[in-house]
């Protein structure tokens, strides 16, 4: 089972705005619930995963113990930030940023 905290429920909410509202290149409405849904996707699959990788940032390690890198696009990569409950097969997904924001907050 995957669970979202609230959180994570804004993160994703920010990330839809975000790509709506680029300036660079702002999204379609359709193109952008897909990205979010794709995130969504990688999230809901956690819980089928073997490996769960540990957090390696500090900015990271704040949210949770555990990380899965989201490789979007050779310039972007997410990262969902989760704790795991072994016995009940539980993911808690605590946050979701991206390698741009990581990057900032890490320097």
């Amino acid at each position: 089972m995957v669970l979202f905290s609230l959180l994570a429920e804004n993160d994703l909410s920010d990330i839809f705005i975000g790509l709506s509202l680029w300036k660079k290149q702002p999204l379609e409405f359709e193109h952008a619930k897909q990205y979010v849904d794709d995130i969504v996707d990688v999230c809901e699959n956690l819980d089928k995963t073997n490996y769960h990788a540990n957090a390696q940032f500090e900015v990271h390690k704040k949210y949770g113990k555990k990380v899965m890198n989201y490789i979007r696009n050779k310039n972007t990569t997410w990262y969902i930030i989760y704790d795991i409950d072994l016995t009940s097969n539980t993911i808690y997904i605590q946050h979701i940023t991206s390698n741009h924001i990581t990057i900032t907050e890490s320097e």
